[in-house]
């Protein structure tokens, strides 16, 4: 099977992961902004891995306009150090009903790198922080928001790959 992994990566968690995942299974890997020379018809399956910003997966809208009907794989990246419902409103949000089903997809812990993101994602990220301090009757998920978007940190680890990597081996 001729695999192709495609990523976009703002801090370098996506990258590390789809590095990682590039060494487990046989693929090219190849950045977002380079897909214009790639033959994307050519490949079985195409794996695409993002960060999740702002609720979104980023550049996944440009992926899903390749129409690549049963032959995509997500991965999503994120500060969330576990799948959530964060995470599955995420998934809800990014993926209509039909792809939720067709379009295997999974979540991959990675952090929040302040020192590499621009002045706009860190201002977000500012504000998201204040209004849960401010907020009154935090839920759990709030408090766990609030601690994971303080400050920055690495939870990155090849270990959690595994179910991706097991997935496309089985295919």
């Amino acid at each position: 099977m001729k695999i192709l992994l495609i990523y976009k990566s703002k801090t370098g968690f996506t990258e590390r992961y789809a590095n990682w995942i590039s060494e487990e299974i046989d693929c090219e890997i190849v950045n977002i902004s380079n897909i214009q020379s790639i033959n994307i018809k050519a490949y079985d399956l195409i794996i695409y891995g993002s960060r999740i910003h702002a609720g979104r997966i980023d550049g996944l809208d440009k992926v899903k306009k390749l129409n690549l009907e049963n032959k995509l794989i997500i991965f999503a990246t994120g500060a969330t150090p576990e799948e959530t419902d964060y995470i599955q409103d995420v998934w809800r949000n990014n993926l209509n009903q039909k792809e939720l089903q067709s379009i295997k997809h999974f979540y991959i812990s990675a952090g929040l790198n302040y020192e590499r993101m621009g002045f706009l994602d860190k201002a977000m990220m500012k504000m998201a922080y204040v209004m849960l301090e401010k907020k009154k009757d935090k839920s759990a998920e709030d408090i766990g928001m609030q601690n994971s978007i303080k400050k920055s940190y690495d939870i990155s680890d090849k270990s959690k790959i595994k179910p991706l990597v097991e997935y496309i081996k089985s295919l």
